[in-house]
């Protein structure tokens, strides 16, 4: 009910503005991330409204501070919705901040637009998901380390469920090959005592690290890290800014899975880097959740221009016929999944703080949110039992 009101309220012919929820951490561990996000959008809003709007409509972004606690995603997520009447929401970065939004943009009707790479094993009709699935980042990048880099693994993550699953399917991948990681370790979020886990490391000298850190906690290890040599790492959360925090000389030869790059060379991929700076500065970069969180907005305006109207649900149902010439190269809905087809890459740290790409696949991959190798029962089951241990 709330919801109907409030949507009416924003969709009435007599308003000039449609309001667009963004729903961020602006403070907390996950902002020196995040904030990167809530910039992109405030560019694309600027792009989409100085031409002309959408259906004769200016955009008005809606700030929301999901402060890295995930009760406070929830809570903001709702007050957007049925106080501020926004027609859509963009926002999140971890799991646990998704999934504590996810039953409400569900009980409301609403829509999220998710941009980071996940875990997959979770699909909702109220969730468009613009990063990568596990088949379109974890999966294949297992299988080029393992012939790239070598077969001594350490695993190491934040301790929440993005990590925990992300390295579930990695020992996944590694049984298969008869491996077992030498070892695995977790830390509280935020966290930035990184001595135990670099020195354990430092005595099991792993070929490389797969590495789930998310947040600040990263610029704490890879400082810790430094100087150890014969043990390359490769990141599934880190990208060009934490490149420019941590120092490119900490960072060198050290690799990253993504779908985008700002390296990724064309006219789309250029203009879209030169806007930002040209709006933000030239010392900004741009990274594959920027990209996403583009592109997602993007979709979403080819879906209300399809639609003819913001509402929701039937943006949705628009929105599965919906392809884009990305900055990344063409990315389309799946309107199976609510995933997008994506290229996987992955990219090498170069002496320029920017990432050369050593692999990319051939094509774009359909998502596969539920790898296939377990029924979707048999995977809920064992993403329930991470959930609770």
């Amino acid at each position: 009910m709330l919801l109907a009101t409030g949507l009416a309220a924003c969709d009435t012919e007599k308003d000039a503005t449609i309001k667009v929820g963004i729903l961020h951490s602006m403070s907390g561990t996950m902002a020196f991330s995040e904030r990167d996000l809530v910039d992109v959008l405030t560019m694309a809003i600027e792009e989409i409204n100085a031409d002309g709007g959408v259906l004769g409509r200016q955009l008005e972004p809606v700030v929301a501070d999901g402060a890295s606690n995930w009760q406070q995603f929830s809570s903001q997520a709702e007050r957007l919705i049925t106080q501020e009447g926004v027609a859509v929401l963009f926002g999140c970065w971890t799991s646990g901040s998704r999934i504590a939004v996810k039953p409400i943009v569900e009980r409301y009707q609403n829509l999220l637009f998710y941009p980071l790479q996940y875990e997959g094993l979770e699909q909702s009709p109220n969730i468009i998901y613009t990063g990568a699935a596990p088949n379109q980042q974890i999966i294949p990048s297992v299988h080029w380390a393992l012939e790239n880099i070598g077969e001594g693994i350490y695993l190491l993550g934040s301790d929440y469920i993005f990590p925990r699953a992300a390295n579930m399917l990695i020992k996944d991948q590694l049984k298969n090959r008869g491996i077992e990681p030498l070892g695995e370790s977790y830390l509280p979020l935020g966290s930035l005592d990184v001595s135990a886990v670099v020195e354990d490391i430092r005595r099991l000298k792993p070929d490389l690290v797969f590495n789930t850190i998310n947040g600040d906690s990263n610029i704490a290890f890879f400082n810790g890290l430094s100087g150890l040599e014969g043990t390359k790492v490769v990141s599934f959360s880190l990208a060009e800014p934490e490149i420019l925090a941590i120092g490119i000389e900490k960072m060198l030869g050290h690799y990253a899975v993504w779908n985008y790059f700002q390296s990724i060379e064309g006219e789309e991929n250029r203009q879209f880097v030169n806007s930002f700076k040209k709006r933000f500065g030239e010392h900004r970069v741009v990274n594959d959740p920027m990209e996403a969180t583009y592109i997602g907005i993007k979709l979403w305006v080819q879906g209300v221009i399809a639609a003819g109207t913001f509402d929701p649900m039937r943006v949705k149902n628009a929105l599965g016929y919906q392809s884009l010439n990305a900055p990344q190269g063409i990315v389309s809905v799946d309107m199976g999944t609510q995933h997008l087809w994506k290229t996987v890459r992955i990219g090498r740290v170069g002496d320029d703080g920017q990432f050369d790409i050593v692999w990319r696949s051939d094509s774009p991959i359909r998502p596969t949110p539920f790898p296939k190798y377990h029924s979707r029962s048999v995977w809920l089951q064992r993403l329930q039992e991470l959930e609770y241990r």
